[in-house]
């Protein structure tokens, strides 16, 4: 019993191997299924994550049930990720290979529908990333990107409408201070 608890069933490489080519694949799977945030997972992409690394464990474990073989497979997913982390950081260009650009969804106010449809976002997840960032229109939006990471960035027009309601509401105020002074004025004059 103590045995098959701490001796592994296959070589130590063929373990090292196996966490490696199941790395690259989910990476490369990752980078080919889209660009959504954890926090914009639906119901049916959860189902996905969890059956996929249900299915690779079996590929990165084999038939090796050992505490040391699953040591070893979890040691080496996390140094690759490391390693991986650390040359992107290290290395723009491939990082931009890896993780991609941003997407315009939004370009001069206008709604660029192909890239929302390329990225399967509806204009009312992007309005909810809008409202998110205290925006209350799509109209309100000058340019809004999708980053590589998932999240929408999103830049508001210039003046804002709160920012022209606030500018007229102060235009008139001057006026009735303006008219309050001119009263004044001739009151005290006359």
């Amino acid at each position: 019993m103590w045995h098959d608890i701490w001796v592994i069933q296959v070589p130590w490489w063929e373990r090292i191997l196996r966490a490696v080519v199941v790395y690259i694949f989910v990476v490369v799977a990752l980078r080919l299924a889209g660009k959504r945030e954890l926090g914009q997972l639906n119901s049916l992409d959860l189902v996905v994550l969890l059956f996929l690394s249900n299915i690779l464990q079996n590929s990165i474990i084999g038939n090796d049930v050992s505490i040391t073989g699953g040591v070893i497979g979890a040691a080496t997913l996390l140094a690759l990720n490391y390693a991986t982390n650390r040359v992107l950081f290290l290395f723009p260009v491939i990082d931009r290979v890896v993780e991609g650009d941003a997407t315009p969804l939004i370009d001069d106010g206008r709604v660029i529908a192909a890239n929302l449809k390329k990225e399967l976002l509806t204009e009312e997840e992007l309005l909810v990333a809008v409202h998110k960032q205290g925006l209350y229109s799509l109209e309100e939006v000058e340019n809004a990107y999708l980053e590589p990471g998932g999240a929408i960035t999103v830049f508001a027009r210039r003046p804002t409408v709160e920012e022209r309601e606030t500018g007229e509401m102060e235009r008139r105020l001057d006026q009735l201070l303006a008219a309050v002074q001119r009263l004044e004025a001739r009151f005290a004059g006359g």
